[in-house]
């Protein structure tokens, strides 16, 4: 897609804190709060001067008590037996599909609300907090920034006294495998103390190879290709390799054989029932084929075989033959003719001779071609209310596959109806019980609004090759009902 991004001068498109302190107490009317405790830490300043940062890398804060009680009752069990019970933390529920939780200085620690629904019990969360919670203890994030400015500035150096010579890039090189193994030393460390914590809180310490399992599940099932951006997903900042996962069932054995501990499943289940699943109606839904987005009152379609990607800048979709198509949406203030903006400089390698003044949908737009390196373009822009939306079709050099996709996008957009916003409801994770005759290819049919249901089904409720649905048990299913 780097292709698309580079023929763009892009524009833009379109808290819930929780504070464990001591968990066993009734609230306060004047609670003690993270930011308070740590005013005069500098390790609490630099968690608080990245917050927003993180917030706006995430979509926001997910808002929902149930959810909030569930994270926070989980955190206050794994605090009383931390290394430092004392330290205080900011629990921020992110509002991302992404699966992901961090940490940083200060005590601030995230969960987005993609790994709460990955998920299948309070102890797999645990998991995954407790490690976070060990890099806050370990002082690790202070560390990180420390060997991270120590190699910017050995970088630096080694670029003035070698400038672009084959010495220099080794220096600079073999500080950044330094820093590699520096990280990796802490991510083992952590796992040691979050395994520990695990089992004191009376967890099932098992639960951290477990979910690390469930995370390389979803990274394979989320990846398009293998070279597929996961960068806001766990495992981008998390290496999980064989070793590491032996080493984490190593640590949990020093509590007793699998079987030990509690998994917190019942009440979890109960908790997760009707969380947000995938994208949040303020980023539009993908539906197979279809992109709709009730708050701006749009939709449009893509060719069968297209794979949309519903991203912060941008709405992405591929196809076969390398087809790639990128729809955003710019406030439109100036009022211009859609010819003039077109043509005001935002789309490099524009051929001004092909720009057309059209209509579609009944709705004013305009189209034009482009080209650069080995690729065609179809731009075509459409005129709604007081915003432009902005379609960049792009294939190979001489396709003609372009303007068939081009066409299949442009019939495809429409203002939605009143009718159509109201009945568009969000995906949700619904908890339902196992009956007698049920299968995995009937619970997955229970499944709507989302393609893959049997390959989505095993993923979120960790059911591997030859594993018996037992009926009674519960189990996550999406739906918009």
């Amino acid at each position: 897609m780097a292709v698309l991004g580079s023929l763009l001068l892009l524009s833009g498109c379109e808290t819930l804190g929780v504070d464990v302190y001591q968990p066993t107490v009734s609230p306060s009317d004047t609670p003690q709060t993270a930011e308070k405790a740590g005013a005069s830490d500098p390790r609490t300043r630099i968690g608080a001067n990245e917050h927003p940062r993180i917030i706006a890398s995430y979509g926001g804060e997910f808002r929902d008590a149930k959810t909030e009680r569930l994270v926070a009752r989980i955190v206050g069990a794994l605090t009383l037996v931390s290394e430092n019970p004392q330290q205080a933390y900011r629990i921020t529920v992110l509002n991302s599909p992404a699966v992901n939780a961090f940490a940083l200085p200060g005590g601030y620690l995230y969960v987005t609300r993609g790994l709460l629904a990955l998920a299948n019990d309070a102890s797999e969360v645990a998991a995954v907090l407790s490690h976070e919670m060990a890099h806050v203890t370990a002082n690790h994030g202070l560390e990180r920034q420390r060997r991270e400015q120590e190699v910017e500035i050995a970088g630096q150096v080694a670029d003035e006294l070698f400038s672009d010579s084959i010495a220099g890039r080794q220096v600079v090189a073999r500080g950044k495998l330094s820093l590699a193994a520096f990280s990796r030393n802490q991510e083992l460390q952590a796992d040691v103390i979050g395994i520990r914590m695990l089992g004191e809180a009376g967890y099932d310490p098992y639960a951290a190879p477990r979910f690390l399992e469930s995370m390389d599940a979803n990274q394979r099932f989320a990846a398009v290709d293998p070279e597929a951006d996961a960068n806001l997903d766990f495992l981008a900042s998390h290496p999980n390799a064989p070793q590491r996962l032996e080493l984490a069932k190593n640590h949990a054995r020093a509590f007793g054989q699998e079987g030990v501990g509690d998994r917190g499943r019942e009440y979890y289940l109960d908790g997760i029932d009707g969380l947000l699943f995938g994208d949040s109606p303020n980023e539009g839904y993908v539906r197979g084929t279809e992109f709709l987005h009730p708050v701006l009152g749009v939709k449009f379609r893509v060719p069968s075989g297209f794979r949309i990607d519903n991203n912060a800048d941008a709405v992405l979709a591929t196809g076969p033959g390398d087809l790639a198509i990128r729809f955003d949406g710019v406030t439109d203030n100036g009022r211009q003719s859609l010819t003039d903006y077109i043509a005001s400089g935002w789309v490099t390698g524009l051929d001004p001779a092909s720009i057309r003044q059209t209509r579609i949908n009944g709705l004013p737009a305009a189209t034009a071609r482009a080209s650069a390196d080995r690729w065609d373009f179809d731009i075509t822009v459409i005129r709604l209310n007081d915003r432009i939306y902005r379609f960049l079709t792009a294939a190979e050099r001489g396709s003609s596959d372009l303007e068939a996709t081009a066409s299949v996008v442009r019939a495809g957009f429409r203002k939605m109806s009143g009718s159509e916003i109201r009945a568009l409801q969000p995906l949700r994770i619904r908890i339902v019980t196992i009956a007698q005759g049920d299968t995995l290819a009937s619970l997955a049919a229970k499944m709507r609004g989302v393609e893959r249901k049997v390959e989505l089904f095993r993923l979120l409720n960790a059911v591997s090759p030859g594993s018996i649905l037992v009926p009674g048990q519960k189990v996550k299913i999406v739906t918009d009902r």
